[in-house]
């Protein structure tokens, strides 16, 4: 493969890292690369040409069925499928959980959400998001999901309790917060490009801005891996952090 050359331009504010890449893409003529980046320095300030954006949502997760329970317990928590079952069926004889074996991810109309969510407005931890879910969110909304076995209601906590330890309370937290983002508010953001000219030549950088949380609030398990973008539909022009050649082949 031929070497090439390209340039790089980052912006960075307040922790939040922007990169350009070059409308030019790459060259194979290192000094050209060269010549194009003591052009840039020599008057390094970006004017913002267009920035364009659209509305993006990330939704919250469904009703928990047993299967995605064993699944996240897997992936969030590094719990095997059969000590979490273990788990949730001691919960179950515990009374704070519901039936922990069911293939329905949609709560039944007549059920009492509300009074579900208020038994959690108590917790130190995820007590106050459970009270916007009542206040500013008039009462949960759960999202629906598209299984059913007519017999056992999705997953979900019954009683709260702080007095778990470990892998126990482990999963009765993942199960309340789970219950808690899916009768919440999907996240909302929106998905920016931004097209900056320094000295002639052209970058584009691509990101996301979250604008509101909502359920991300409460379901730490979830990240909006999207890159953040700083809010560029306030800003004309700005000094780089860097300008730099980045090679490859």
């Amino acid at each position: 493969p031929e070497p090439f050359w390209k340039l790089k331009v980052t912006h960075e504010v307040d922790g939040c890292k922007v990169d350009f890449t070059w409308k030019r893409v790459r060259l194979f003529h290192q000094m050209a690369v060269e010549v194009y980046k003591d052009i840039c320095m020599e008057n390094t300030m970006a004017r913002v040409e267009e920035c364009k954006s659209k509305p993006k949502n990330k939704w919250r997760p469904l009703p928990l069925d047993t299967v995605e329970l064993e699944k996240l317990a897997s992936r969030k928590l590094r719990l095997s499928a059969k000590t979490t079952m273990t788990i949730a069926e001691k919960l179950y004889t515990q009374g704070l959980i519901s039936y922990p074996r069911t293939e329905t991810n949609i709560f039944p109309k007549e059920m009492n959400l509300t009074s579900l969510v208020e038994a959690q407005t108590g917790d130190n931890q995820w007590g106050a998001f459970a009270g916007r879910i009542l206040g500013e969110w008039n009462g949960p909304h759960p999202r629906a999901g598209k299984k059913s076995d007519q017999a056992h209601p999705p997953i979900h906590p019954i009683k709260h309790t702080s007095g778990l330890q470990g892998d126990e309370a482990k999963v009765y937290e993942f199960i309340v917060r789970h219950f808690l983002a899916c009768v919440s508010q999907d996240a909302v953001g929106k998905e920016t490009t931004v097209n900056i000219d320094i000295a002639g030549e052209k970058f584009v950088g691509h990101g996301l801005t979250v604008l509101q949380r909502n359920y991300l609030e409460v379901y730490v398990y979830d990240r909006w891996s999207d890159k953040e973008i700083i809010d560029y539909e306030q800003i004309r022009e700005f000094e780089p952090t860097s300008i730099d050649i980045v090679d490859g082949s």
